[in-house]
């Protein structure tokens, strides 16, 4: 399962976004990752989110293998959504 969204919020994921991304992908049993700017990583990783340096228009697909993966990217992708300024 897979989802491409494209950040909207003017600071991307940076610090709290990205560890409120990290935190709620690691309530889900599945195996999700984040692709863009050409590296795929583990989105239970607030490192590894950060190391992405996703900013403002950047496209990103997430992906989610496992039991609960629809959950997951519907989830995901509320959250994105959510992030304010």
């Amino acid at each position: 399962m897979e989802k491409t969204l494209v950040i909207k919020n003017k600071t991307g994921l940076h610090a709290r976004p990205a560890a409120l991304f990290s935190q709620k992908a690691s309530s889900f049993a599945s195996d999700i990752k984040i692709e863009a700017n050409g590296k795929s990583i583990n989105a239970k990783s607030i490192l590894s989110v950060l190391s992405l340096g996703i900013t403002q228009g950047t496209e990103i697909k997430l992906t989610a293998e496992g039991p609960d993966g629809s959950q997951a990217l519907d989830a995901l992708a509320e959250l994105i959504s959510t992030f304010k300024d």
